[in-house]
């Protein structure tokens, strides 16, 4: 069965959200176990790090983090929206951030440069660990409050959309697959 978040009685668009943050993390952590190989001295598997680029730009990126930007970060700066304190500035931060340690990594990539691939690499996982932290027990928990019933089904329509206009039929579960697989393969090592 394919995972859809939808299929579920209404549910927080935060919470598709914080689900997606999930295979986010299995990446995060079949990067960081790479990591750990090649500081005792495996040399870089650059197709391992091709493919978690790949998930990286188009299911974290042009999806997850798409939806937050142009979806739910939208919704929280709109004047009819009250919350005490507005992170979705250093959120974006954040984004950015993320896209030049993978734009790093895939310089060092064509280089072969070891030092520069883990440098960017360490930082790109700490950063998501970090990030997705604060979305999930801080921005997420105020959204769902500040934000309407009304404005959460918008929202929710907004994400099926942006996923239909983003993804072809089956690349959503290339993606839900490849983390999964990077997840296994680690565990198996």
């Amino acid at each position: 069965m394919t995972y859809n978040p939808y299929n579920k009685k209404m549910q927080e668009p935060t919470k598709i959200l914080s689900e997606e943050h999930q295979f986010i993390l299995k990446v995060i952590g079949a990067l960081n176990r790479e990591c750990d190989a090649l500081e005792k001295g495996k040399s870089i598997d650059k197709n391992f790090f091709e493919r978690a680029i790949d998930f990286i730009r188009n299911y974290a990126d042009k999806f997850h983090h798409a939806k937050e930007e142009d979806i739910l970060f939208k919704e929280l700066c709109k004047d009819d929206v009250n919350m005490h304190c507005n992170p979705t500035e250093q959120m974006r931060y954040e984004h950015d951030l993320g896209r030049n340690f993978v734009k790093g990594i895939e310089q060092a990539l064509k280089e072969n440069n070891k030092k520069k691939v883990l440098e960017n690499a360490r930082g790109y996982t700490q950063l998501l660990q970090d990030h997705i932290s604060k979305e999930d027990n801080i921005l997420y928990p105020m959204a769902d409050e500040a934000l309407n019933e009304e404005k959460k089904k918008s929202m929710l329509k907004k994400f099926k959309e942006a996923e239909s206009k983003r993804f072809t039929k089956g690349t959503k579960e290339k993606y839900l697959e490849l983390a999964n697989e990077f997840e296994k393969w680690q565990k198996d090592k």
